[in-house]
């Protein structure tokens, strides 16, 4: 087998909870949160990372209502690749 295809270090990805400031589960304010690390996990190319932390994935229904803030406030700010981040989000 091809060395480029071996992964040797077992843990390259790491600690996700590590890169995204994410409140306690139980927070009221976690869902929100997470709605945002989603969408800058995808920004970055890091969707599983983000996943992985959040505990949520990908179009998850119950981050909706945030993500559609986000969008708002990303369209209204001029962030256009985060707009359309959310608008794939909401699909």
């Amino acid at each position: 087998m091809s060395r480029a295809f071996v992964k040797e270090d077992g843990g390259a990805w790491g600690d996700p909870g590590r890169r995204y400031s994410l409140p306690e589960r139980d927070d009221p304010a976690f869902d929100e949160a997470a709605a945002e690390a989603l969408l800058e996990g995808a920004r970055t190319g890091d969707t599983g990372s983000a996943e992985s932390a959040t505990g949520y994935y990908w179009g998850e229904r119950r981050l909706r209502p945030f993500v559609e803030r986000i969008h708002a406030r990303a369209q209204k700010e001029g962030d256009e690749r985060l707009a359309q981040l959310a608008e794939r989000f909401l699909r």
